[in-house]
């Protein structure tokens, strides 16, 4: 286990349940858990393929219990897996926290999902928080439109004094928003990176500025890059080396790792190919030259 970083921000490579271990308990104010969901990804060369769903189900109820731990008794925890497995993750943490809110994430695809069944185009969270009555959650931070009152200018006649609909309203538990893809801004090569967007409304919602965030799985460090943009402190867990490298960039922690520029993968449609006497010149749309 190796950690880089500074005060307000660290990047740890290993192990989730060794990281975890090392934290101390009731230390942290938000945990977003993304972990890797058994269905067969490729992460990097590596297959997440548990040999059995029991062996998948109990090393999940290792770091989900070593996250209970972590969490201050004011702290949050929102985690995603794969529909199979959410509600083993529901039932084993209902004697531990309070689950709040069963969310869905919900997205488009252009692609065929399904063709003999009804494909799946969404992916559950759990919100879940140590004490009901003691906790985080910044609904004025999050508020998004209410059609009745924003378009339509429906007045509510149940009243005392009839009034205009609301034109803003805390989200309900269904929310879309776009997968990354390959030509979005954002996009980093991972096969789930989740979508800032995403990151942006449970930070803002379960936590303040100066508040530590968790991310055990951290992939393309996401939630420690919108935990940086608003101003919170975070701590970003993985156990891939190629993705830790991406992490320290996002977070500016490094220009350099063992001797490599820390710099953006560039995408295909982000260089041009020009070949003169047989041999190959690339440049990058802007025409700055990157190598032949």
């Amino acid at each position: 286990m190796h950690i880089t970083g500074t005060d307000k921000h660290k990047v740890i490579h290993g192990d989730a349940l060794e990281a975890l271990r090392s934290l101390p308990d009731n230390s942290v104010e938000l945990i977003f858990a993304d972990p890797p969901y058994n269905i067969g990804k490729n992460f990097n060369g590596h297959v997440e393929r548990w040999e059995s769903d029991e062996a998948y189900l109990n090393w999940c109820y290792e770091w989900l219990l070593l996250c209970v731990n972590k969490l201050k008794t004011n702290g949050s925890f929102y985690v995603m897996t794969a529909t199979q497995f959410m509600p083993y993750f529901d039932i084993f943490l209902r004697g531990k926290l309070e689950i709040l809110s069963r969310l869905v994430w919900s997205y488009d695809s252009s692609g065929v999902q399904a063709k003999n069944y009804f494909g799946s185009m969404y992916e559950p969270i759990l919100f879940c928080v140590k004490d009901k009555k003691n906790y985080t959650f910044n609904s004025s931070d999050i508020l998004v439109e209410a059609k009745t009152g924003a378009k339509r200018k429906l007045i509510d006649y149940r009243k005392a004094t009839p009034t205009v609909y609301n034109s803003e309203k805390v989200p309900g538990n269904v929310w879309d928003f776009p997968r990354v893809r390959y030509r979005m801004s954002e996009y980093e090569n991972h096969p789930t990176q989740k979508p800032v967007a995403l990151l942006e409304r449970i930070i803002k919602a379960s936590s303040n500025q100066g508040d530590l965030i968790l991310d055990p799985f951290s992939g393309t460090f996401t939630t420690s890059f919108v935990a940086k943009e608003l101003n919170r402190s975070s701590i970003g867990v993985e156990l891939q080396e190629d993705y830790v490298k991406i992490g320290l960039r996002r977070l500016q922690l490094a220009k350099e790792y063992k001797g490599e520029k820390l710099e953006k993968e560039l995408r295909s449609f982000e260089v041009k190919n020009t070949i003169s006497n047989g041999q190959q010149t690339l440049f990058t749309l802007d025409g700055t030259y990157i190598h032949k």
